[in-house]
């Protein structure tokens, strides 16, 4: 009887609330928001005021594919844009009212009217050569009470033909006054058509385009956890024939220059991240190599000077001098270092223990790739 009576464990305590439910031994629980920066990975190393992270990413979402579309449609290299064949082109009317026009509307009106003289003298022609013809039968009937039946059967057929004539030139006047009325409904209809037609191709790109944002693996840039205060990580998924994350920031950085249009809120600043690899000095020799030999080849007739540019975040067990020398030492002989004035700056920026690599060019020239300071206005 004891043991019936004692209460069954429940997930309610006494005053109401409920206990923590706890996952079975060894299963993964899901971790919300973004995933953890990785090795492997490219897109854009993006600083932000701190505690500003949430709203930078979202701002940067937008200004990176606003700057990728343009780059893909042409825009960037003077290309002008694809003008659709059926779109309607908007035109300026302008109505001037004058003496002319009235002069103009008058001689309408006048022709229109003699068009009408000329049917209604056709038609009363017409019915007088019938009525004449009616007559000269009738003559010749009282005249000649006996005549034979055959020209009376030609007289009859005389006056058939010519109510046939009548009624022709009736008919042709009926059409010719008749407006193109059943012309412009059949156009209609036909356009009609068109623009549905065209409104369910558009509403079809529409529910492809939200399937494929909806659809996390086919985003091609998506946020991701840096792990650090003021620190942004945009990831871009690899694809050929697309432009990279250098190509997207240096006409970012270009076009912010030229225009001092006010961008983001929220954003410092953006630098292409190429490579992603572990934080030791022997991963970042070994992934460097690419780089170097896309950037920097042996044999170049135009030699390029170069400069290191370092910083670390949440890791202080790296000396920071070696990492400097051997992505130096990493770049051939023809190329040449220069502090001063770099043509091109190797970017190592080093988040916990992920290294972030990248090559931009003019880097003090365009302020450092500050997007605040690029877009202010010059004082």
């Amino acid at each position: 009887m004891a043991t019936e009576n004692k209460a069954k464990p429940s997930t309610v305590t006494n005053k109401g609330k409920k206990r923590k439910q706890y996952l079975p031994h060894n299963k993964a629980v899901k971790k919300k928001g973004a995933y953890p920066l990785r090795p492997g990975v490219q897109g854009f190393f993006i600083t932000c005021d701190g505690g500003r992270e949430r709203q930078a990413a979202h701002e940067a979402l937008d200004v990176i594919d606003s700057f990728f579309e343009e780059l893909v449609n042409g825009k960037d290299f003077g290309e002008e844009p694809a003008v659709l064949p059926n779109k309607p082109l908007n035109k300026k009317i302008t109505f001037s009212y004058s003496d002319d026009e009235g002069d103009d509307d008058d001689d309408e009106g006048d022709g229109e009217r003699e068009e009408e003289g000329q049917e209604e003298a056709i038609k009363s022609n017409a019915s007088k050569e019938i009525d004449a013809s009616q007559e000269s039968l009738t003559n010749k009937d009282l005249d000649n009470p006996n005549s034979d039946d055959v020209c009376h059967g030609k007289v009859t057929e005389e006056t058939s033909d010519n109510q046939k004539d009548g009624a022709n030139i009736e008919n042709r006047a009926d059409i010719s006054e008749e407006p193109p009325a059943k012309k412009q409904c059949l156009e209609t209809d036909t356009s009609k058509s068109a623009t549905n037609e065209k409104e369910k191709s558009i509403d079809k790109l529409i529910e492809a385009e939200l399937n494929e944002l909806g659809d996390k693996s086919k985003r091609l840039f998506f946020n991701l956890d840096s792990g650090c205060n003021g620190v942004v990580f945009v990831q871009m998924r690899k694809r050929d024939g697309v432009p990279g994350p250098k190509d997207i920031v240096q006409h970012m950085m270009t076009s912010a220059a030229s225009t001092r249009k006010h961008m983001s809120r929220f954003i410092l600043r953006v630098l292409p991240v190429e490579v992603a690899c572990c934080s030791s000095e022997e991963e970042i020799t070994r992934a460097m190599k690419p780089l170097i030999e896309q950037y920097f080849p042996v044999e170049t007739q135009n030699p390029r000077k170069f400069a290191v540019l370092y910083e670390a975040r949440a890791n202080s067990g790296i000396d920071r001098m070696k990492i400097i020398n051997s992505v130096a030492k990493s770049v051939p002989a023809p190329h040449k270092v220069d502090l001063s004035n770099p043509d091109m700056t190797i970017v190592v920026e080093i988040v916990k223990t992920i290294c972030l690599i990248g090559v931009v060019e003019k880097y003090k020239e365009l302020a450092k790739y500050n997007l605040r300071q690029l877009t202010s206005p010059k004082q």
